[in-house]
């Protein structure tokens, strides 16, 4: 048996056998050569491919680690389907991984961990996040970058401060992000609307409001929009950059599910922005847990200051970021992009699956979404939206109102449900879908 074949073997015995710890350290390179008596570039070989089998994984200027074992399925089935939650499904997530993580962070910024440090945020993560950020066109210095716990606070800072531009109105997209339409309401902050749809938004009316109406920012979710799960295409998004240009508009840029979308010929706004009128705006919370609570945003060199001094709440937990840190430099955070996205890509197809199957009176009109978590179900304007939702809990099957995502003053409301299947298991969507067109098809006859 060659050297390179043994080492893999000997692994999977050892491993078998309990030999090999979840979370242990692997004898160096150059010890493992010595120990099965091969060259060095060997056992390298060797340990890549073992890296590439998710079976451990490096820290650089520490070593090779044993990757925790699976865990469990969370939760119990307690026979509800979820379409409603956003959240993501705690089964898909490394929790032991990111725990080793936590610990060897503790080790290496030890230091750091127990002072006030920087409010922009953990130094060596923001050098990180460059080349992180850069995967997705977004290439930016890390004085650009700031570490927030979580996009929400960046959110609220934004909207409160002051802009160059020296305009007043924040522009937003009807739907859109609900928590954050409810706090821009909260705050009594002047706020203009444009519709988006399942086909995009009207681009002259885009630019007549940037034009005449008085607009400090444009909020928008170019990527995944929730809950519409659509994206913008290349030339809506190189027009909204061109305009916000023309007429110094800035963009905020809530690229919050990102990650979970194809990479090739999919960038974000600001890969287009040319005159810096873009804040890019990105969330660990639907790649990781939510409860990791941390956010980047990378600031046009104009507004850093002005951010920085409004921005008073305070940055991410240290432990957090240095953790995460970690997790994106050793390949973990890649490889469980990778995971995430084809298993929740496999869903969504399945969920297209069963509305061509059953919405063969065509009562839905459906978003074609194939990547991300949300996408939209169009119901009949005759139909009782809020009816359709009761009668689909009783049945064990929650969904989300379409009506939750507008203004409270916004009238031109398209009359739809969100569905998210990201808590839905894959042997319940064909269910699901079936009792969605089941329940809309009642109350057309009601």
């Amino acid at each position: 048996m060659k050297k390179y074949s043994a080492i893999l073997t000997d692994f999977e015995q050892k491993r078998a056998a309990g030999e090999l710890r979840p979370g242990q350290k692997l004898p160096s390179v150059r010890q493992a050569a010595d120990m099965y008596g091969c060259s060095i570039s060997t056992v390298t070989r060797a340990y890549a491919e073992l890296e590439k089998r998710h079976a451990i994984y490096s820290i650089p200027q520490s070593g090779y680690y044993i990757v925790e074992d699976e865990e469990q399925e969370a939760g119990l089935d307690d026979g509800v389907i979820d379409f409603a939650s956003s959240s993501p499904d705690l089964n898909v997530f490394p929790y032991r991984d990111f725990q080793h993580c936590l610990n060897k962070a503790i080790d290496t910024y030890k230091y750091h961990l127990f002072t006030y440090g920087d409010p922009q945020g953990l130094s060596a993560l923001r050098e990180t996040l460059v080349k992180h950020l850069a995967d997705d066109q977004v290439f930016a210095k890390a004085q650009q970058i700031a570490v927030t716990p979580g996009i929400q606070q960046a959110l609220h800072t934004l909207a409160k401060m002051p802009f160059p531009n020296g305009r007043s109105v924040i522009l937003v997209e009807q739907p859109s992000y609900t928590l954050y339409l409810k706090f821009l309401e909260a705050e009594n902050l002047p706020v203009k609307s444009i519709a988006r749809t399942a086909e995009g938004i009207d681009l002259q009316q885009l630019e007549e409001l940037f034009r005449n109406g008085d607009i400090k920012c444009f909020y928008t979710m170019s990527r995944h929009h929730n809950p519409l799960g659509t994206s913008y295409g290349v030339r809506e998004k190189k027009t909204i950059a061109r305009l916000a240009a023309k007429y110094d508009v800035y963009v905020l840029e809530d690229d919050y599910m990102g990650d979970l979308g194809d990479r090739r010929g999919f960038e974000p706004i600001f890969a287009y922005d040319q005159s810096r009128h873009v804040v890019y705006l990105k969330s660990f919370s639907k790649i990781i847990f939510p409860g990791l609570r941390i956010g980047a945003v990378v600031l046009p060199e104009p507004l850093l200051d002005r951010f920085h001094t409004y921005n008073q709440q305070g940055g991410a937990a240290l432990l957090s970021q240095a953790a995460l840190d970690i997790y994106i430099k050793n390949g973990m955070y890649e490889r469980h992009r990778e995971k995430i996205y084809r298993q929740y890509e496999a869903r969504v197809e399945t969920l297209h699956d069963a509305v061509k199957m059953y919405n063969d009176a065509g009562l839905l009109e459906v978003a074609d979404v194939r990547s991300g978590i949300y996408t939209q179900f169009k119901i009949p304007q005759a139909v009782n939206l809020e009816r359709v939702v009761d009668q689909l809990k009783k049945r064990g099957v929650l969904v989300g109102s379409g009506k939750l995502f507008y203004l409270s003053t916004y009238l031109q409301r398209e009359k739809f449900l969100r569905i998210s299947i990201s808590r839905a298991r894959p042997e319940q969507i064909h269910e699901g879908v079936k009792a969605v067109i089941e329940e809309v098809k009642r109350g057309m006859n009601a």
